[in-house]
């Protein structure tokens, strides 16, 4: 696909990648851009040509990225619409541009296209980046804040760093997730006693607090791990149904196994012998 003089609106970034030698970066990039809301690939003199099934294959379904890139024979002729570009770069240039890290350029380009105009990010080759002349052809560079002993970056992993911060950058809260854990009521004082007193009544049936004389401890112990957690309503109910299940059926007598009345263990000495009579004489 060859370049168009076409305008399209300002609706974000275009993401530019220079020379690009593979065809699956080229589609994990476009996967990157869709993630986060970008559509506008464009492509300086890709090294295996264009298009590329390899790169459909990588952008996992991002066929619209893909089917609207375009494919431009120099870098001048790929920025020539834009009003503003960042270069991306690993490494210091001799030069007298502004450098700014992912936050601040996200929020940089987020400000010119709300004004109206159209931008760009420059990504270089896999292998060495950009040369300082292509760098020159942008306004500003952005860096990212990488380990300075491997500070390399795919460019698909650098494509959706910048992606996502030009996503956040547009949100009213930038914390905010696109769902939320259930709202749920916090449990009551009165409830959260209540699974105390039963625990702790399961728990002595079954010898667990030895020696006698450390019980008033290890009771305070049991409650400080429990109340730490802040239990909403619907959790101690989950709590309070798997002690249950504990205190009432045993491995001899698992659940589905019968009644807890049916498990001798668990009846009255009295209630034991009767039983043992019927079955005598039955």
């Amino acid at each position: 696909m060859q370049a168009s003089n076409d305008i399209l609106p300002a609706t974000g970034p275009a993401i530019i990648l220079v020379e690009p030698q593979l065809g699956e970066n080229i589609g994990m990039v476009a996967r990157a851009m869709a993630n986060f809301g970008l559509s506008e690939l464009r492509l300086v003199n890709p090294r295996d040509g264009w298009p590329s099934e390899k790169a459909r294959a990588a952008a996992s379904r991002a066929d619209h990225v893909i089917d609207a890139a375009r494919v431009y024979g120099d870098l001048a002729s790929a920025v020539a619409d834009l009003n503003f570009v960042f270069a991306t770069t690993a490494r210091a240039r001799d030069n007298f541009k502004p450098v700014r890290g992912p936050v601040e350029a996200g929020r940089a380009l987020r400000a010119r296209q709300r004004s109206g105009q159209r931008t760009g990010i420059l990504f270089g080759r896999e292998r060495f980046g950009l040369y300082n002349d292509e760098v020159g052809l942008a306004d500003e560079i952005v860096t990212f804040p990488v380990d300075p002993a491997f500070s390399s970056l795919n460019i698909a992993q650098a494509a959706l760093l910048m992606s996502y911060e030009w996503m956040k950058s547009g949100l009213e809260d930038e914390t905010k997730t696109n769902f939320s854990s259930p709202d749920m009521m916090p449990a009551t004082k009165e409830q959260l006693h209540g699974l105390f007193a039963y625990l702790e009544g399961a728990l002595e049936a079954r010898g667990y607090f030895r020696p006698a004389a450390k019980k008033p401890k290890m009771v305070d112990n049991l409650r400080a791990v429990l109340t730490r957690a802040g239990f909403a309503e619907p959790e101690l109910k989950v709590l309070r149904g798997i002690i249950s299940s504990l205190d009432r059926f045993s491995p001899a007598m698992p659940r589905g196994d019968g009644s807890p009345g049916d498990d001798p263990r668990r009846l009255p000495a009295a209630a034991r012998a009767a039983k043992a009579t019927d079955k005598d004489q039955a």
